[in-house]
């Protein structure tokens, strides 16, 4: 793997967790009591989160261009970690033995591919 390869793989990674951010945004909007339809949707949270989506696809499509489209889909399952991490920290999600499991078998793959 070339330097650039790294470089460009650290945006894409860093664009999943831009986008596992910004769905936590979106969680919080929607547990959150709205007075109307419109200010559900039109909000701060509702407004950085979408904004945040836009700049994860932006950085995808600049990591893409110098990585091989196949590590896309390994590099993009680090968003499954991500997730896993927010919900327990900022929802007070339980880390079941079959959540630990599934994730343990994800970071086994990304290293097996990797290899």
């Amino acid at each position: 793997m070339t330097k650039t390869e790294i470089l460009y793989s650290l945006i894409l990674i860093a664009s999943v967790f831009i986008s596992s951010v910004s769905q936590v945004l979106l969680k919080k909007s929607a547990l959150a009591p709205h007075d109307t339809i419109v200010k559900e949707y039109v909000n701060p949270r509702v407004i950085t989160a979408y904004s945040m989506f836009v700049l994860a696809t932006v950085m995808t499509i600049i990591a893409f261009k110098e990585i091989p489209l196949s590590w896309g889909t390994l590099l993009d399952s680090t968003g499954y970690i991500f997730v896993t991490v927010f919900g327990l920290i900022f929802f007070g999600e339980k880390l079941t033995p079959k959540k630990a499991l599934a994730l343990g078998i994800i970071i086994v793959g990304i290293i097996v591919y990797s290899l």
